[in-house]
């Protein structure tokens, strides 16, 4: 039987560069910044590095399609670089990558790092790339913003939830993510908004205004990852261990099953039970103390509350109208700002919620450093409501002086 990963890999140095419109910088450039930090925090050698996990998503635009990149760019020692890409949850699966190597016990201490270019690539918004079969068939001429709107309109169909107080309640997701978003000097956007900017904001796809959809930006993020043992030889007395770290992917049953009813992600309701289950969490709704989740759209987060167990079906316009996921809620939401605020370089998003998780846990997130965190979740999700990859990982505190 699979015994998972809880315990059993734990972060050692994490790093991420600023993102935002980084026309000083290239990809290399982004990866350097975002290794130096992660190097520094780890406080070991780049000769001590066993294996590499590169992210990337629009790979032609980008960096290219093999691990080379990386390996040159960060001059590491002829290690192992292996290529990933999973939609937006890409960075995660770099992670997932280093940290099943270690976990397996194929590397002592490994590298994961995920990374964009989107910002001269001479695209408005995110490059095209080669469409396969489902995209031809089952959703031409589909875009983000229209496939989360649906996404809205079937929540307050099926909820039988005014459309109005939807509205309301996805204009406080963006203000709340603004506010966060102020205080964080590594995020894209750094200033307050107001809930009229939102709601009087040019429409996108209806009920999506301007200020409910996250930007295009540049980034990296990486991640140094090892076993408790190694950290403790290392000289460490506690870490952030990863609790849980689960993968599910559609399988083509929202795209040709009448018993999806569009109002929320199956695939992060299975991710997230699996993940609760290998963390050993009972109920999400008091056992988690901060949480970053994948807010391409204001109605994203929103639904993603219901599909993460921590707000009832159909109650989280309520919870977030009341502040439950607000800096002084019981569990703060997008505390860095959120792809509202840093925009999404699909590489590297996974990479970069899980850099606030460990800062907050570890007590150094400065301005917006929450009181006390013990156990933090990220979630990742790529594609579109009816065809998509979702990740949960779970990260905690571990004593390693045992």
């Amino acid at each position: 039987m699979a015994r998972g990963i809880r315990d059993r890999v734990v972060i050692l140095g994490m790093g991420c560069s600023k993102f935002g419109e980084r026309w000083d910088a290239g990809p290399e450039e982004l990866m350097v910044e975002a290794f130096d930090e992660a190097l520094g925090d780890a406080g070991i050698e780049k000769s001590q590095i066993d294996a590499a996990w590169l992210g990337v998503f629009f790979q032609e635009q980008s960096t290219g399609k093999s691990g080379l990149p990386l390996s040159q760019a960060l001059r590491l020692p002829n290690i192992p670089v292996t290529r990933v890409e999973n939609l937006c949850a890409t960075g995660t699966e770099s992670l997932r990558g280093a940290v099943y190597a270690v976990a397996a016990g194929a590397a002592d201490i490994a590298l994961a790092m995920g990374v964009e270019k989107l910002k001269d690539t001479g695209f408005g918004g995110l490059p095209e790339r080669t469409k396969g079969a489902t995209e031809d068939l089952w959703l031409p001429n589909s875009t983000a913003p229209g496939s989360f709107a649906q996404l809205a309109s079937a929540y307050s169909n099926v909820h039988k939830r005014d459309m109005n107080d939807l509205k309301r309640a996805m204009a406080h997701i963006s203000v709340k993510s603004h506010r966060n978003g102020a205080l964080n000097p590594k995020a894209h956007l750094q200033r307050e908004i107001s809930e009229d900017d939102v709601l009087n904001a040019p429409m996108v796809a209806y009920p999506l205004g301007l200020y409910d959809c996250c930007g295009v930006s540049d980034g990296a993020a990486c991640a140094i990852v090892c076993t408790p043992e190694v950290a403790a030889k290392l000289g460490r007395r506690d870490a952030v261990a990863i609790k849980a770290l689960q993968l599910a992917p559609s399988n083509g049953y929202e795209l040709t099953n009448d018993g999806w009813d569009g109002s929320h992600t199956l695939t992060t309701r299975l991710a997230a039970e699996r993940a609760y289950a290998e963390a050993g969490i009972s109920d999400p709704k008091t056992e988690l103390d901060v949480m970053e989740v994948h807010d391409c759209f204001s109605i994203t987060e929103l639904v993603l509350m219901e599909d993460l167990g921590v707000s009832e079906p159909g109650r989280a316009i309520d919870d977030v109208l009341d502040g439950r996921y607000d800096y002084d809620g019981a569990i703060p939401c997008q505390i860095d700002g959120g792809l509202k605020c840093f925009g999404h370089p699909i590489g590297a998003s996974g990479l970069r919620m899980a850099y606030e998780i460990y800062l907050q846990l570890n007590g150094r997130a400065d301005r917006r450093q929450l009181d006390a965190p013990s156990t933090g979740l990220a979630q990742n999700l790529g594609g579109v409501p009816n065809r998509n990859v979702a990740s949960v990982a779970i990260y905690g505190l571990t004593d390693l002086k045992g």
